[in-house]
């Protein structure tokens, strides 16, 4: 009788994280709260916020933060003005803390799968 050999199966799977430049050419400026419209974006992917270090700043923050455009205690602020921020899954909330910035659009919202 011939002897059985073992056989392993391995998955592998590519998947590769895309990067997106909020506002697109425009940068992280007023009225970029419709940039993420029409998009995908998925648990990994890089958002790279440019703007002018000192002009606006950027600060993940929970939904409130984002409906009332406040910063509250323990939220993440970026700002070096090229901030590289990766996507967790579920919903994901970005503001300027600058006055008046969130409340001219200077947000996203963003849900990544």
């Amino acid at each position: 009788m011939a002897p059985q050999g073992r056989g392993m199966l391995l998955h592998c799977e590519n998947v590769w994280a895309a990067t997106y430049a909020v506002g697109d050419d425009n940068g992280w400026d007023f009225d970029v709260d419709t940039w993420p419209n029409g998009k995908t974006f998925r648990a990994g992917d890089v958002l790279v916020f440019n703007y002018g270090p000192g002009e606006h700043d950027v600060n993940s923050v929970n939904q409130q933060g984002y409906d009332t455009c406040t910063v509250s205690s323990g939220a993440k602020t970026y700002e070096t003005g090229s901030d590289r921020i990766k996507l967790v899954k579920g919903k994901n909330y970005f503001i300027c803390s600058f006055p008046g910035h969130c409340t001219n659009g200077m947000k996203i919202a963003i849900n990544a799968l």
